[in-house]
Parts: structure tokens; sequence; C-alpha cells
């Protein structure tokens, strides 16, 4: 699935102008705790979470996520957003929660990567 369709499904507003939307997303992964995003990330996915700070970025630019989406609204702090500037990370807010985000996305083909288990 390419980020611009994820966009559209998440009823989406790209933060970070510039930054090319299309690209391929293998799977999607929703979490809060960073220590977990490392301990099952898998690369080519997108994040979904509520958290807003820089380590954010910083996490998913070490377990190579292609882009990260902002639950319920959230806007980035003004630091996380220069860096995935940087880094090249296309940033998402979506007024949408994390259960029915993922529940949208996992509908229209968007494979999950919350566990290791292979599908």
């Amino acid at each position: 699935m390419d980020l611009r369709e994820i966009i559209k499904l998440a009823n989406g507003i790209l933060l970070t102008s510039g930054i090319d939307t299309n690209i391929k997303i293998s799977g999607g992964y929703g979490a809060d705790l960073m220590s977990d995003v490392l301990a099952a990330s898998q690369p080519d996915a997108v994040l979904l979470t509520g958290l807003t700070n820089p380590q954010v970025v910083r996490t998913a630019q070490m377990a190579e996520f292609r882009a990260i989406i902002f639950v319920r609204g959230k806007q980035p702090q003004s630091e996380t957003l220069l860096i995935a500037i940087q880094e090249n990370i296309p940033l998402i807010t979506s007024p949408l929660g994390m259960f029915e985000l993922c529940g949208r996305l996992h509908h229209a083909g968007l494979q999950s990567f919350e566990s290791n288990e292979s599908q």
C-alpha cells in the first residue's frame, strides 16, 4: 500500500511538506512504548502513535519505519518536526484514535506488524 492511500484512509494531514509520499508501506504497527516498537519492528512500516516527542522520530529511524502517524489529532513538538524533515520521515496527523485507525488500515489490506510471528 502506498503512503498516499494510507493518508487518505486515516483522514490524515501531512505535516512534513516537501517529503515524498509516493512510498510503499509494507505493514503497520501501533504503540506508545518505544521499547515495544524496537522489540517488534519490521522495516518499511508505518508507526501509529500518540507520542509526539523527538524520540519517536529517532526510534522510527532506528527501526527503519517509513512514516509516522500521530493519532487523536495530536501535533508533534517543533523539534520533532525538524528532525523528521532532516531525516526525510513523513509525519501525518489523524483525527482517529489508534484502535480505529489500526482497524481501518488492516481492513484495507495493510499487514499487521504487531508481533514477530509470521502471518
